[in-house]
């Protein structure tokens, strides 16, 4: 690793298992990082729990902070991640009712937890934890351009929330089954709450981006890997510079598309119509190429969540023939898969 550069850096320990916290929430998308824990790290989750008002389930158990804690809970987790990372007036009440019960808070909003009264103060008075996931190391470096050893996969995406921290982590897994050194690496709050570190590229300040994503992923011998999660999109009206950040300082070797087939628009921008794959590839290839002049596209991973397994497959197959590359479903085992695997690998 370059000299000047921190070592990688890792979370303070997590108080798991974890109540679920969903807010008033009434959108499952602004529920993606319930949603991601309850898929990926089911064992550290014990149930759910939110106002009233909110109408979206993980389909946990409904469980109070006293009856979480008493099946095993250590932490409550916002698994809210709303549209500019607010704490929520109606939350307030409730989540001062899981300190008293005997949980640490745990958020990975861009509001601190600390900065609102009512918790800072209960938490001092029950001696928990408020502990947000959402803030970067100190002294991370400006980026070197430098090229680092060992191999890297970067996940891209035609917008936000459509896949490419489960297309990553799918991803990273499928590699180590296959006997290859590969480690999934964390960029957004989800992520890092699943693997239990990471880097929070958008909460990093815009000259030094690029710098942290080196730092996320340093040298490492030539036949590791390390599977990123993306962040944002290179077309997005308001998180193009982080994505751009993170594909310039991850120096990817591969990456692979993330896209969900039906969405015709930005998601909350109604007037920016969503770039095509091809689009896609074509721009992440040419801004990629400034820090990886070998920089490929293994395929696309296609969300299909919304379609039957036949409409799926027919899906996966017509998208694959018309760009020549694997197309795929990562929550959806088989060979469409393996074929994606196959294409980072070669």
């Amino acid at each position: 690793m370059n000299a000047s550069a921190p070592a990688r850096w890792e979370l303070q320990p997590l108080p798991y298992p974890y109540l679920l916290f969903l807010g008033d929430t009434t959108e499952p998308t602004l529920a993606k990082t319930a949603f991601g824990l309850r898929d990926w790290i089911p064992e550290r989750c014990v149930g759910e729990w939110g106002c009233a008002e909110g109408t979206v389930s993980t389909g946990l158990p409904r469980l109070r902070p006293r009856e979480a804690r008493a099946r095993g809970a250590r932490g409550l987790v916002i698994g809210v991640a709303n549209m500019g990372g607010f704490i929520g007036e109606r939350w307030v009440p409730l989540l001062v009712e899981a300190l008293e019960a005997g949980l640490d808070l745990v958020s990975g909003l861009h509001a601190k937890l600390a900065d609102v009264p009512e918790l800072r103060a209960a938490a001092a008075r029950c001696g928990r934890q408020l502990i947000d996931v959402r803030v970067p190391p100190p002294n991370i470096p400006i980026a070197t351009g430098r090229k680092r050893t060992g191999k890297r996969l970067l996940t891209v995406g035609t917008d936000c929330a459509l896949g490419k921290k489960y297309t990553a982590l799918a991803l990273a897994r499928a590699l180590a089954a296959r006997g290859r050194s590969a480690d999934f690496r964390a960029t957004g709050q989800t992520g890092i709450l699943i693997a239990g570190g990471g880097m929070p590229m958008d909460a990093v300040v815009a000259d030094f981006e690029a710098g942290a994503a080196e730092m996320l992923s340093p040298d490492a011998p030539p036949d590791h890997w390390d599977v990123i999660e993306g962040q944002g999109s290179l077309f997005h009206p308001a998180y193009a510079a982080v994505s751009l950040g993170l594909l310039h300082g991850s120096q990817p070797d591969v990456f692979v598309v993330c896209h969900e087939p039906g969405r015709e628009h930005v998601h909350g921008y109604p007037d920016y119509p969503l770039p095509s794959i091809a689009e896609t590839i074509e721009l992440t290839v040419r801004l990629g190429r400034r820090t990886n002049p070998l920089i490929r596209c293994a395929g696309v991973s296609l969300n299909t969540s919304h379609l039957d397994p036949i409409e799926a497959r027919d899906l996966l197959a017509r998208e694959a023939g018309e760009l020549g590359l694997p197309a795929a479903d990562p929550m959806r085992p088989g060979r469409e898969f393996e074929r994606l695997v196959d294409s980072c690998l070669a």
